[in-house]
Parts: C-alpha cells; structure tokens; sequence
C-alpha cells in the first residue's frame, strides 16, 4: 500500500505559514515590504492588541486587477521573477510568493484594492486559505488588508504569543526597519486608536532622528565610502553615547533589513578600546552591493543573507568605520604639536646656541639665619669640620661620652615559647577570623579544616537577589523616594518589553511610571541601590532579562532579581578593607544558599591542608 501523498493546500500553507509569519510582526513586516513593492509613498499600520485582533496596512500603490486580486492569495504566485536567473537580480522586497497566502491560511483576511485607472475596486473575503466572497467594491485607489484574529485556526501558535507590550514591541522593531531604509516614504503606525508614529519623508538622518527622538541629533556621524565590491554609507554612534543595550544596531543590503553577526563583529572590532564594558556600538549602515554576489533565498524572512566576499566586506566596513572615527576625532590621540616639552624656540641665521648659567651659593648653610649673602665665613670653609659643630647644635642630647647600652639577647625579645606557640594558633583562635582580598576578586580566610576562597563577585549577587526576593514578598519595600525624580529613555521596542515586567522591577522596590514615547520616570529607589547609574543599571538590567529569559529557571520576579543581582555587584577590581569582607560574609552565610549564584556558578572552594601539602612534593 503506497503510504506517500501530497499534502492539501490549506495543510502546506500553513507550515509555511509556520517559518514565514511567526507573530503579526511578521505579518506587518510582509505587507508592508508589499506596499512598497507596489510603488506606494504613503503606508499606514493600524493595529489592535498589538496586531492579536486586528492588523491592517493600507498603501496609495498600483493596486490590483480582479484577477491578480485573486491570485495573489495562491502559493508561489509572484510578480517580481519569472525565471530561476532572476533570482540573481532581486531588487524588490518579496519574491517569494509565500507571505499573503502564509497569512490567509492561518488569519481572516480582507482584501480591497483598486488600480488608478479602474473606477471599482476588487473586495476578497478569505478564512483559513478558503475565499469566503469576491465582489467589486468602491475604494481608494491602491491596496488595503485586514488580517482579523491571527492564528484562529492554529489555537496552539496563538497560546505562545507573548503580552500585548512585548508583541507591541516585536511590530515596532519592524516598522522601524522598513521605515528606516526607506526616508523618501510616509509611514503612520496607530494602535489601540493611537498615534505611535507619523513619519514624514526625509533623508536618512532626519529619518533616524523622526524614529528614535531628537537627541539622537547629536550622537550621529556620517559614514560614507565607495569601492568596487561595496559602497557603504549611512551613520555611527559617537562612542561616549553607547548603550547598555542591544538594539541600535542596523545593517540594510540593498534596501533590505539584514543580521548578519561577522560584519557586525567588523563593527565592534572597530569601536575596540573606545566603549566601555558591555556597552554597543550605535550604527545604521546602508551597503550597496551587486546582486549577483549576493544570495538572499537562504532564509525565509529574508533577515539572513549570504555575500559573496564576507572577508573583503569585513575589512571595508572596519576600515570605513574607523576612518570615520579618525576623522570626527572621535578617537584618542596624542597632539605632540601643543606638548611644551616639544615646543623648542625658532634660531635665526647665524644666532649660535647659548649655554644656560646656573648661579649657586658655594657657601650656602642651612643652619644660618643670616645666608642670603655670599660672604664667606671662616667656619663654612672647612665643610668637615662645620658639619660636625652644627651637629651638636641640632641634638644637644647626644653625648660621644654616654655610654653604648648593652644589646638586647633575642631571646629576651621573642622568647622561644611565645614564638612556637605564636606558629601553632590560628588567626581564628586569636582574635576571630582574618580575611585577605586576593587579585581584587577573591576572600581568604583559614579554617580549621583548610583554606576557604570566596568569590566576592558571586558572593554578593547572591547576597542581592535574596535581598531583592525578600523585599517583593513586604508589604513595606523602603523606597527610598528621589528629591528630584529622574527621567530614562528606552528604545520603541526596549520601552514595550520594560514596560510589560514594570510591575516587577517596581515590586523590586522601585518607583517607576510610564509617561509615554519611550521614557520613564523614576521617583523612588531601594534603599541600598547606592550611587549607581540609574540610566545605565536599568540598560543593563533589561539586556540581561533579555538574554536570559529562556536560559534561567523561575517565574519573572526571580529572573529579574537575578537580573538586577548581577548588574549592582561589585566587580573584580573593587577593593575592599577587611571589615567590608568580614560583612560580607557573614551576609553570605545568613543567606538561604549561599554556596550558588542564582544562575548556579560555585560561589565558594575550600582548599585542604591535605591538598596544599601534595603541591610541595
């Protein structure tokens, strides 16, 4: 019995479905590379529950036939390539013929769409890959669609959808990119019946600046260079503006969002030594490149391409960034010309060189009240012998006739029994334990047992995350309230995802409120947040909940205590005095494991007497 057959049309459409729209930010970013396809200037996004109920992209372009219309809908059904050789000559975003029927096989889609020189337009119910109508309509010209209820169908892709912010967020991200590789365009984006974005068309820079706010007018420096492989232009982050967090980093080949980590890492190896830990460089490059040396079918979403000469687009684009940091003075550098040590006053013709005259007092005598003077006294002449008077002067006490004492026996000082039993005495029988700090990293103290080696790193974030899990459980967090409330900013799409866990960082024992556009204002702190950056601690704290919200075990709050544990212990480098170690061990031990950090690195090793003995034979 033959077992092989072909899958329905509906079944195939929505495993493509499954690699091509993985949330509606997928949908979003398909018809929107759509709209522009067709020629549009102006596209606006409408979303509801950030796309969960409702998504729609209107566009002013070329429209549709009632034909096309209808056809747009079926798989591999494209306009952009006709042969296997075209692929090799993309220029358009879509071309796959997979994103309008990935999205009508797992949404309720609505078509309306008119060319300009049509007088009705062509209206397209589809439910789950089945039209439902097709009629003529009136509408403007161009195209708009409604995608209603995303994933009705495939109930178990919908149950992973995450919080309303952080799907808010995911469409932002992409509206961005296409907004920001394309300046020349009128992008609108409204959500919940909100404003969120009205981009006028512009230039690049004035594009960057409409989408993540005025101050980054001043943080931007132009990169621009030509060759025959590439021509690379667009903007860098001065360095002293680096952020905490991932997110400002932008790579666009021929007009199309790209990640691509070896010319990223082109990028940070140019910034090298001029950010300072765990900070990323800011960029927005544009490269030009002929599509023939670069294929960009080897992922779905088309965000992953390959280059023909990774190696020589790497050394363009390090070359191209530090050009630009050398040019603006962005870097450090060494002036020799305003050294004083180098400045050496011009000669003229035939002046000769004068040797500097030094006048000393040959008969100067500190112990004269009367020296200004270069008379001579009968007593300076002989240095010898004055030295010796003058000496008596200065200790009358000393007399060459007093007696020597009689040198002390070193048994006498140290006797033999004090000594052995100074030897046999640990520091913890004497006078409670002694701690040392070794390298700035790490506590010693003897045991009875052996040698005890802390962590002081992983020993406080251990310290902090008990203490910050403590206070969540109060009813009373002692906030420590600001005398002048202090504002952050985040990205469009960093903002939505700090803005669904600010529950927490709150019940941390923050006072924190959203007032919109990205910032935040900060009214209280804890009480032991100390002189931390607030700007840079919440950066950092929010780039590592990123990075570990699938790598850590626990619900949220411990995540982001963990979070917060690792960003406000003190680092290798800290020097602490002894009472600072002695507290914070006994901080350690009070804790309810104080032998793990919370991501579970060891924290403390005993070294044996037994072990050390073995490294001396």
């Amino acid at each position: 019995m033959d077992i092989i057959r072909l899958l329905p049309d509906m079944v195939a459409n929505q495993i493509a479905a499954g690699e091509v729209i993985q949330r509606p930010a997928s949908a979003v970013k398909e018809l929107m590379e759509n709209a522009i396809d067709a020629g549009a200037d102006d596209i606006t996004v409408v979303l509801k529950d950030a796309g969960k109920t409702l998504l729609q992209v209107t566009d002013n372009g070329c429209g549709m036939t009632a034909t096309d219309a209808r056809l747009c809908f079926e798989r591999h059904a494209t306009s952009k390539i006709r042969e296997a050789n075209d692929l090799f000559a993309i220029r358009t975003m879509g071309f796959r013929g997979e994103a309008l029927a990935s999205i009508a096989s797992i949404a309720q889609v609505e078509l309306k769409t008119r060319r300009r020189e049509d007088e009705v337009g062509t209206q397209i119910l589809i439910e789950g890959s089945v039209i439902k109508s097709e009629e003529a309509c009136q509408c403007n010209f161009g195209t708009s669609i409604l995608v209603k209820n995303i994933f009705f169908n495939v109930p178990a892709r919908r149950n992973f959808l995450k919080a309303e912010s952080t799907e808010l967020g995911y469409v932002i991200e992409e509206f961005q990119r296409v907004a920001l590789v394309n300046p020349d365009l009128a992008f609108s984006l409204h959500h919940n019946g909100k404003q969120v974005y009205k981009l006028e068309p512009g230039n690049s820079r004035q594009r960057i600046i409409a989408v993540f706010g005025n101050n980054y007018s001043q943080k931007l420096v132009q990169v621009e260079t030509q060759t025959n492989i590439v021509n690379i232009s667009g903007f860098i982050g001065k360095p002293e503006f680096a952020k905490r967090t991932r997110g400002d980093q932008y790579f666009f080949a021929n007009n199309r969002f790209i990640k691509h980590p070896y010319l990223h890492h082109a990028v940070v190896n140019a910034f090298h030594d001029l950010l300072p830990d765990n900070a990323f460089p800011t960029y927005f490059l544009f490269l030009d490149v002929d599509p023939k040396t670069i294929d960009i079918n080897i992922h779905p979403t088309k965000t992953e391409v390959k280059f023909e000469d990774e190696k020589s687009l790497y050394a363009i684009i390090r070359s191209a960034v530090k050009q630009t940091l050398g040019k603006f003075s962005l870097t450090p550098s060494l002036d020799f010309d305003i050294e004083k040590s180098m400045d050496f006053p011009e000669m003229k013709t035939g002046e000769t060189v004068k040797v500097p005259q030094v006048k000393i007092n040959p008969y100067f005598n500190p112990f004269e009240k009367d020296n200004g003077g270069f008379t001579p006294k009968e007593s300076y002449r002989n240095p010898a012998r004055q030295g010796l008077e003058q000496w008596g002067k200065l200790y009358p006490q000393e007399d060459e006739t007093a007696p020597v004492p009689t040198p002390v026996q070193t048994d006498e000082l140290f006797p033999q029994s004090t000594i052995h039993s100074s030897l046999d005495e640990t520091p913890a029988e004497s006078a409670g334990p002694k701690y040392f700090q070794v390298n700035t990293r790490y506590i010693l103290t003897q045991l009875k047992t052996g040698l005890m080696v802390i962590h002081q790193q992983y020993a406080h974030e251990r310290i902090i995350f008990e203490r910050t899990m403590q206070r969540q459980k109060a009813e009373n967090r002692n906030i420590q309230q600001l005398l002048f409330p202090q504002t952050i900013t985040f990205s469009s799409a960093d903002a939505g995802l700090f803005s669904s866990i600010l529950t927490d960082v709150c019940a941390t024992g923050f006072d924190i409120a959203d007032i919109g556009g990205g910032s935040f204002i900060v009214n209280g702190i804890p009480t032991d947040f100390g002189d931390n950056n607030l700007q840079i601690i919440l950066e950092q704290v929010l780039e590592s909940y990123k990075n570990n919200l699938q790598n850590m075990e626990g619900n949220n709050r411990s995540r982001l205590a963990a979070a917060f544990a690792r960003q406000m212990a003190v680092k290798p480098g800290k020097y602490l005095n002894e009472e600072e170690m002695r507290s914070m061990v006994e901080l350690l031990f009070a804790c309810a494991v104080p032998d793990k950090t919370p991501d579970g690195k060891k924290i403390i090793n005993i070294i044996s007497y037994e072990e050390m003995s073995k490294t001396f034979k």
